[in-house]
């Protein structure tokens, strides 16, 4: 039986906290940002925490069962 593999894409965007949830960062804020308000770009700053409804999936994509 082959070693299974971490998924590299999760592996890059999301980091486990202490109390075992998962951080994100926000979307949005690479490019084309002359347009955003500074409210905007300074809102998609801050980490987010990952939705109950998609923990299931990026868990499996990291291998936290």
């Amino acid at each position: 039986m082959p070693k299974v593999k971490t998924n590299s894409g999760a592996k890059k965007r999301f980091t486990l906290t202490g109390t075992g949830k998962v951080k994100r960062k926000h979307a949005y804020k690479s490019h084309i940002l002359t347009k955003k308000t500074k409210k905007q770009k300074r809102n998609l700053t801050h980490a987010a925490m990952v939705d109950q409804t998609n923990m299931r999936s990026i868990r499996e994509m990291l291998l936290l069962r």
